[in-house]
C-alpha cells in the first residue's frame, strides 16, 4: 500500500479511536449517523460515496476527499468515473476547487498503486 494511503488511514483510525474513547454521546451518535448514511438504501452505497466525494470537494475538505476517494476505490469506481465526479465538483464549486482536484488526483493515483 502506498505510504500516503497508509499514513492517512492510520492517522484517521488512531484519532477516531481517541475521540470515541472519550465517551461523548454526541460524537458517538454523529459517527454512527455518518456510518449509516452511506449504507444501501433508496440509493446504493456506491452512489452515496460519489455524492459524498462531490460534496467534500465543493466544501474543500481534503481529509473528506481522501476518505471518499478511498471508499470509491473500494467500491470499484473507475478513473473515468472519478474524473466525471471531479468535473461535477468543479462546475458546482467553481475554480477554487481546482487545487483540491489536483490533490485528489494525486491521492487517487496513490490508491490505484496500492
Amino acid at each position: 500500500m502506498n505510504d500516503a494511503v497508509k499514513e492517512f488511514n492510520a492517522y484517521r483510525e488512531r484519532m477516531n479511536e481517541r475521540l470515541l474513547s472519550q465517551d461523548n454521546l454526541v460524537l458517538k451518535r454523529l459517527f454512527n449517523l455518518d456510518t449509516h448514511t452511506y449504507q444501501d438504501g433508496a440509493l446504493d452505497s456506491r452512489t452515496k460515496e460519489m455524492l459524498g466525494l462531490v460534496a467534500s470537494m465543493v466544501l474543500r475538505c481534503d481529509d473528506c476527499i481522501r476518505y471518499h476517494l478511498g471508499k470509491c476505490h473500494e467500491q470499484g469506481i473507475h478513473t473515468a468515473e472519478i474524473l466525471e465526479i471531479f468535473s461535477v465538483a468543479n462546475i458546482v464549486g467553481g475554480t477554487i476547487v481546482i487545487p483540491h482536484t489536483r490533490r485528489a488526483m494525486e491521492y487517487w493515483d496513490a490508491l490505484r498503486e496500492s
